[in-house]
């Protein structure tokens, strides 16, 4: 029996969108809140607003795909779905950024993780970025509102073997490992949400939140890049967006113009400070598009007697915490450890090499495991950091600078990672390095991961998490915005997005979006009522 395409049954019923590829003549769009994006920031927030009495508009750039669309083919999905078509990358072309374009943004193809913020983290911005008000205690029933609105709970299905490897070599070593909270319901275990959720079981933006704002009267404007705000004195007078053509590469000639009483930025934290430079928004102390994040990635192969299929199952449902906070909130760079997917296109990038050593590479991927290590950026001054900037056409673009201090900790993390593979029982272990081979004992892997020069395009690098680079805090100098979300400078903007963080959370972020945000939003709706 089919699934029912929840979208295309709504839309049937009235929900009134704007395709912005389509428009015959430039057009004029009103409403009480405009909100540029439609991930877990704007899709949430647009949920609360809307529920207020708030007409809301939704402004995404990417395309309008709903679980029909959802064919699980990655030559498909990538090009649709993604920033970029799923080529993004700093500016130096070193590190991938996987991040989502289309109705719903990340959350229609994250791969479902949802943590909430860690204590140290939350208690590091208050110490050393002046933010209020995001205390553990304070912060924990905003988590908890969104873990029921979106079914945020332990994974109960046993983990797939590629996640297997994290429990059973933690286990034989000793060291900590626990279940990973997914946001999904009635899902069917198939292993492809990094191409979009087929059954809708995934409860992303797509089927969640942006449904819920459309079944009150908001609106949903797609395929149109947010170009420009518009501003008289110290308020946002207007927005200008460009439409796009169908396959939301270039505009198309077509404009839409925004009125709003309030504008909200949720583009993330690559594309909600290139709209604000792009516009000349005010910015007297230099802040926006600074210090962007990115938990930098390094990834460890692993071969197998046993059967992994690591395209099947759950992608991601085990983790471990052990190195996380081994030297406190701010000493060594420290990470946090998972598994990735592995769906062929993809790995056979990640694997390297070309022609017959990728092809003998490939042919063990039934076999094969990949871990990763997220580096917990931000935290010490020593640590990689991101500037956006534009690109001659107004397109962003994120300049990531690795330091010595980070390379040391993907040195550490690939030590680690051979170790726990090689102990979960792997016959050989691979560094996803351009200078490694597989390695058939622990003692060939740390005498090779010793001597590998930590460099960029040598040592393969990703990421999936954009954070901070409109970062939030009492002090103008230091922030873009109050602890509220509200730009400092701009009486009627605020920002409700990953962008606020001022440091990397230190785990898959979209939780710590969904509860900052439903907190923001919440105090917004008050405000705005009141107006």
């Amino acid at each position: 029996m089919p699934v029912p395409d929840l979208f295309a049954e709504g839309l049937a019923r009235g929900w009134k969108t704007h395709n912005g590829s389509r428009l015959e003549k430039d057009l004029t769009l009103e409403a009480d809140v405009a909100i540029v994006g439609s991930g877990a920031g704007g899709g949430t927030t647009a949920e609360i607003l809307s529920a207020a009495g708030l007409k809301v508009l939704l402004i995404e750039e990417g395309p309008l795909k709903t679980s029909s669309d959802f064919k699980m083919q990655e030559a498909e999905a990538y090009p649709s779905l993604y920033q970029e078509g799923i080529g993004r990358m700093t500016k130096d072309g070193a590190i991938t950024i996987l991040q989502g374009r289309a109705v719903g943004g990340t959350t229609l193809v994250n791969w479902t993780s949802s943590f909430r913020t860690p204590d140290p983290t939350l208690e590091h911005w208050a110490r050393e970025h002046g933010v209020k008000g995001l205390s553990v205690a304070e912060m924990a029933p905003w988590f908890e509102k969104m873990e029921q609105r979106l079914g945020v709970a332990p994974w109960a299905i046993p983990p797939n073997p590629n996640n297997d490897v994290i429990r059973l070599g933690c286990e034989k070593l000793g060291l900590h490992w626990k279940v990973i909270p997914r946001n999904v319901r009635g899902c069917w275990n198939l292993g492809y949400c990094g191409m979009g959720c087929p059954t809708n079981a995934k409860q992303s933006m797509l089927v969640t939140t942006i449904p819920a704002t459309l079944e009150k009267g908001g609106e949903l404007l797609y395929l149109a890049r947010a170009d420009k705000l518009l501003f008289e004195g110290d308020k946002v007078s207007g927005l200008e967006c460009l439409g796009l053509d169908e396959r939301c590469v270039a505009p198309n000639g077509r404009k839409i113009t925004v009125k709003a009483r309030h504008y909200v930025l949720s583009g993330g934290g690559i594309n909600t400070p290139a709209l604000l430079m792009r516009s000349d928004a005010p910015d007297p102390h230099s802040r926006v598009g600074k210090r962007t994040f990115l938990h930098v990635v390094n990834f460890s192969a692993a071969q197998f007697d046993r059967l992994i299929n690591p395209f099947y199952g759950a992608p991601q449902s085990i983790y471990s915490d052990h190195f996380q906070w081994d030297d406190g909130a701010t000493g060594r760079m420290s990470y946090k450890l998972e598994v990735p997917p592995l769906q062929p296109s993809l790995t056979s990038t990640l694997l390297g090499r070309f022609g017959i050593d990728n092809a003998l590479r490939m042919e063990q991927l039934p076999h094969t495991n990949v871990m990763l290590a997220l580096m917990r950026d931000g935290f010490h001054p020593d640590s990689a950091e991101g500037t956006v900037e534009l690109r001659g056409d107004g397109s962003p673009v994120l300049d990531y600078r690795m330091t010595d201090y980070t390379w040391d900790g993907i040195r550490r993390a690939f030590h680690v990672m051979a170790e726990i593979q090689f102990a979960a029982g792997a016959r050989a272990v691979l560094p996803m390095h351009s200078d490694a081979d597989y390695v058939k004992t622990l003692d060939e892997a740390r005498k090779l991961i010793d001597g590998l020069p930590m460099e960029l395009y040598r040592a393969r690098l990703g990421s999936a998490h954009v954070m901070g680079g409109c970062a939030m805090g009492e002090d103008p100098e230091r922030a873009v915005t109050d602890s509220l979300g509200r730009h400092h400078q701009l009486a009627n903007l605020s920002i409700h997005d990953g962008s606020l963080f001022p440091t990397s959370i230190g785990a898959n972020p979209q939780l710590s979006v969904y509860g900052l945000t439903a907190k923001l939003a919440t105090g917004l709706a008050e405000r705005l009522g009141k107006a």
